[in-house]
């Protein structure tokens, strides 16, 4: 176990050296830098070429990614370009926002995906099961930021005391944060409790197949023990894949909810940092995303073991 944990962390490494890379590379191909941003097009171009070295930015490229690669090993991320503070600081502020909303997401969406993911599959081929499959499907087709709006009108109208268009602090207003938080969670976790109901209901499915659960039904077990202690945790590894890789997209993917609902996270930070040109704000917060990524899906490997034994990992 242990050598296998050094081997991710080692090939997790090597993941975040190509990802700076790209990341670098990607925010420069995009027309004008921060300099034509913050100075317009009218600036003498005496007034660009003066701030553009005060940025470091009249270095070549490769300097560039080595001088800011260096700070990364330090454990520096930079500083912005606009503001002067600490890109590091920047996203551990924002860090519990994001951390709360994926939170939020994954609660609604395993408490619509369990209950109906099960009833599907246990009755298959039934009524409900072709309703909660249109329901999923439904869940799948509708973008999450068109939801979130239907979600803040529907709000606005019937549930005005559901909707908070101010953020508050968890540790500040705890109530207001709450209530700011449910709309934008349920608006990401409905998309994502489609994609896991699908999954609990097709590897459910073929767990209640095997050999051993007609054997448990013959020794006379109730239904609902062969569902929750025979079939239910064979099941469940496909499942964590899935919940792994969405959790890892709404750490880092959730930018235009957090724009929707104005929630100041670490999505809204990149596209606020890109639209800006604000490189090195690009590059930590793309860079931190991809760390937290890659953690996710260690702990979703290392989490396999427990629950397969048949599993040998770092063999």
């Amino acid at each position: 176990m242990f050598r296998y944990i050094i081997n991710r962390l080692l090939s997790t490494l090597l993941v975040l050296l190509g990802a700076s890379l790209v990341v670098f590379l990607a925010a420069r191909l995009v027309p004008g830098d921060v300099v034509e941003v913050m100075l317009g097009t009218e600036a003498s171009p005496e007034r660009v070429a003066e701030l553009r070295r005060v940025f470091g930015l009249d270095q070549p490229l490769p300097l560039q990614y080595l001088s800011w690669l260096g700070g990364v090993l330090r454990g520096e991320l930079g500083r912005s370009l606009r503001t002067g503070n600490s890109v590091a600081g920047e996203i551990l502020t924002r860090l519990p926002v994001t951390l709360e909303l994926t939170i939020f997401a994954l609660f609604f969406s395993l408490l619509i995906s369990l209950p109906t993911g099960i009833i599907s599959a246990v009755k298959e081929n039934t009524t409900s099961d072709y309703i909660l499959n249109t329901l999923a499907l439904i869940g799948l087709s509708i973008p999450d930021f068109w939801l979130g709006t239907l979600l803040i009108l529907f709000a606005s109208f019937y549930l005005p005391w559901l909707y908070t268009a101010s953020f508050r602090r968890l540790w500040v207003d705890p109530v207001s944060n709450i209530r700011s938080m449910i709309l934008p969670a349920l608006s990401l976790g409905i998309a994502m409790a489609a994609v896991v109901m699908r999954m609990i209901r097709s590897s459910l499915r073929e767990v209640l197949e095997q050999d051993y659960i007609r054997t448990a039904r013959a020794k006379g077990v109730k239904e609902l023990d062969v569902i929750r202690h025979h079939a239910l945790r064979n099941a469940s590894i496909n499942v964590i894949t899935i919940i792994g890789l969405q959790a890892g997209y709404l750490l880092g993917g959730a930018v235009i909810i957090e724009m929707v609902f104005s929630l100041p996270g670490i999505g809204r930070l990149a596209l606020d940092a890109a639209l800006q040109r604000d490189y090195p704000m690009i590059q930590g917060t793309a860079l931190f995303i991809t760390a937290l990524f890659s953690l996710v899906n260690l702990g979703v490997d290392i989490l396999y073991a427990y629950l397969d034994p048949t599993i040998r990992i770092g063999e």
